[in-house]
């Protein structure tokens, strides 16, 4: 078994709950647009238009539809800023109305920003590259690249709104939209009042796009709803995505006493590394779910429906289900894997899955795992392929990232749901 990343022992054990969500995905811009398609199915995925992608062995994504920055934000951000950057900062500005949150009516050091960066920032530094080329300086441009690949989200989201309490970006893949909103509630738990966390991802440019498929693991099909299929036998890798979701945390009492509306709370967390390949010990996720319901005070029976990573690959798929299976028994709990919806959005992945869980919560609605016809192999699982409704008060998602990463998050419903 591999090693465990076991959460830091807070200083405090007091709920910590989401009280605002900005969405930015393929499936629409804002939360209502967003549940609106997730929760009817409508998949997102389709030709990359942001760059010309017809010499690619992949050429399929999830792109945000209808974003135009200058109707978000001021024209004088536009010039110091990408893409990816942009949309974090408009799904921040959303997440802080949804909260009924003005960040100047708060003490500066009394905010914190942390999220996660995984395949984002390749489109600055593409254009760095392509700006300093001929000037002999494609190593400074490549070191500034990643420096603003790992300090864009949380640094610009922090200068913007003048928020100067802990901030950090968390880089473990796929896995650090959940390790960010761990971290977050660690600081909400050790006393700020409140933290801007998750994660928005988008690379889809050439030089991003060409990072992503030497990870191997990338679907040549150019048939957009039979490109992207966990858990299916015709599966062969993903299709990538941009986009994710900011949310806003802050201690379960604070918001009370504010009158702030609570989603859900963070109510536990665990992570793991998978073992050395070769080592002959099985995959870590299922230890990573154990921690969070421990951590959470709860049994696998209290889980209504579980956010799966979906890696598309067989392997990787058998390993996830061989884990749920462990933990739950066969066909023990939904499994649900939304994102086939608009590919996987890497570090903006786990964070919009929480979204999605929160608002499936709010409704009572498990949301579709679309296009996917589950193998005989995955009988075990009881994969939702269509809409189901009915009691949905605690939800566990899973991410994992390339390298070994795995997180497993487990949210609980609130009973104030009012706006």
């Amino acid at each position: 078994m591999g090693s465990v990343r076991a959460p830091a022992r807070p200083s405090s054990t007091s709920p910590v709950v989401v009280t605002g969500l900005g969405v930015v995905a393929p499936t629409g811009l804002g939360t209502a647009e967003h549940w609106a398609a997730t929760r009817a199915g409508r998949a997102a995925i389709g030709p990359v238009t942001r760059f010309d992608a017809r010499g690619y062995p992949a050429r399929l994504a999830g792109e945000v539809p209808g974003f135009t920055a200058k109707d978000h934000l001021p024209s004088r951000l536009l010039p110091q800023t990408d893409h990816m950057t942009r949309l974090a900062l408009v799904a921040t500005d959303w997440a802080l109305a949804d909260a009924g949150v003005r960040p100047g009516d708060l003490p500066e050091f009394d905010m914190g920003v942390v999220t996660a960066s995984s395949s984002g920032g390749f489109e600055f530094g593409q254009g760095e590259l392509q700006a300093l080329w001929s000037k002999g300086s494609q190593y400074v441009s490549a070191y500034q690249s990643f420096a603003w690949f790992y300090a864009v989200n949380s640094g610009q989201i922090s200068i913007r709104n003048n928020m100067k309490g802990p901030s950090g970006v968390l880089v473990s893949d796929q896995a650090g939209g959940l390790d960010a909103v761990a971290q977050a509630r660690r600081q909400i738990r050790k006393g700020t009042s409140l933290v801007v966390t998750g994660a928005v991802d988008a690379s889809i440019c050439p030089w991003g796009w060409v990072a992503q498929l030497a990870g191997g693991r990338l679907s040549g099909s150019d048939d957009r709803d039979r490109a992207y299929l966990p858990f299916d036998g015709d599966a062969a890798g993903h299709v990538p995505g941009e986009g994710g979701a900011i949310l806003i945390l802050e201690d379960a009492e604070a918001a009370r006493r504010r009158g702030a509306r609570s989603y859900g709370e963070i109510r536990g967390y665990g992570a793991t590394f998978d073992p050395a390949p070769g080592s002959g010990h099985e995959p870590a996720l299922r230890r990573a779910i154990e921690i969070a319901l421990a951590d959470a005070g709860l049994a696998p029976v209290d889980v209504d429906v579980v956010f799966a990573d979906a890696a598309a690959l067989p392997d990787l798929d058998r390993a996830e289900a061989d884990a749920i299976t462990a933990v739950f028994g066969p066909r023990g709990v939904p499994v649900t894997a939304p994102k086939t919806m608009t590919g996987r959005l890497y570090s903006g992945a786990a964070p919009l899955d929480l979204a999605t869980a929160l608002l499936g919560m709010a409704e009572g609605l498990i949301p579709p795992t679309v296009n996917v016809r589950p193998a005989a192999d995955y009988a075990d699982l009881d994969l939702v392929t269509e809409a189901r409704t009915g009691a949905c008060d605690t939800a566990l998602v899973l991410a994992r990232g390339q390298g070994g990463f795995n997180s497993a998050m487990v949210l609980t419903r609130t009973s104030d749901h009012s706006h």
